[in-house]
């Protein structure tokens, strides 16, 4: 059994690259697998090992520069959720595109998950998930708002244009494991929203704590990495990935006429030129000999 953590924290780091080789270099040690964001905003990332190996990274990156109040999720999956580890540098460790926003000055409040479903019942409270279009597809809370953004970057832009729906509300918000909302909620306090609150620990957190039959989320949760999604009690959910698009699809869609394997599936087979799928087709082959010699091949997870 691998041992599943997601993490992330806002804080200042001056030279990130510094940071970058040390923490790539003691994953390997280790042979953890995943990826992990450097920025000079801080760190963000989900990594898988061994019990002994999370615990040494998680203590190395709780050494780091105002990271020693780092709080990590975990979780477990029955086969490695990643092949490879990648410690990368970004600009930002969410990508938004708002120099402004700062979440080490200002969040929204943080509403524990036992106190979720309180908040979001209320007729004066407007729930938004600030999740990309297909993470929203697989699962959400019941009454949430679908802003249906392809990436979180898109967030500002759907704020303005639909910000005179939510006159006299109070905004709750939420996404997969708290790093968005730490930035969503920080826009809209700059944008003049008064109460803004967000789930503490994300969606990650509410499906670990509440019992299904208090709950009022609806579906699977997307994560990224190997298992695809979670539900409750953080179990591995029925989804795949479609290795195309890379968006999950359920086992009953590959019978469908628009799967094949790595090349398209029903929600991508008219969004790309067959140039591009004789190219899917030859990464399939690719892997699949690379497979058979008991070696990794560069486009796996």
């Amino acid at each position: 059994m691998y041992t599943v953590a997601a993490l992330y924290h806002f804080t200042r780091f001056e030279y990130p690259a510094a940071l970058r080789g040390p923490l790539q270099d003691l994953c390997n040690a280790h042979k953890i697998g995943g990826t992990l964001l450097l920025a000079r905003e801080g760190i963000n990332g989900t990594i898988a090992g061994t019990r002994g190996g999370i615990d040494a990274v998680l203590a190395h990156i709780r050494s780091l520069p105002g990271c020693a109040d780092l709080v990590h999720k975990e979780s477990t999956a029955r086969v490695a959720p990643f092949n490879r580890m990648k410690v990368r540098l970004k600009k930002e460790i969410v990508t938004m595109g708002q120099p402004d926003v700062d979440p080490t000055k200002d969040v929204g409040q943080y509403v524990a998950p036992t106190e979720w479903n309180a908040l979001i019942s209320s007729p004066d409270v407007a729930v938004i998930d600030t999740r990309n279009d297909y993470e929203v597809a697989i699962g959400t809370f019941d009454g949430a708002i679908d802003p249906q953004t392809k990436s979180f970057g898109e967030f500002p832009a759907w704020w303005e244009a639909n910000k005179h729906r939510f006159h006299n509300k109070k905004i709750a918000m939420f996404c997969t494991g708290g790093i968005r909302c730490e930035k969503s909620t920080n826009y809209l306090k700059g944008q003049g929203v008064d109460e803004v609150y967000h789930l503490q620990g994300g969606i990650l957190k509410y499906l670990e704590e509440v019992p299904q039959d208090q709950s009022k989320w609806d579906g699977e949760c997307f994560v990224f990495d190997a298992r695809v999604s979670v539900g409750h009690g953080l179990k591995e959910g029925p989804h795949i990935l479609c290795h195309a698009c890379r968006q999950p699809i359920l086992p009953e869609d590959m019978n469908r006429a628009e799967f094949e394997d790595g090349v398209s599936c029903h929600q991508c087979i008219n969004a790309t030129t067959e140039e591009a799928k004789e190219r899917f087709r030859e990464r399939q082959k690719q892997m699949r000999l690379a497979a058979e010699r008991g070696e990794k091949h560069m486009g796996s997870l």
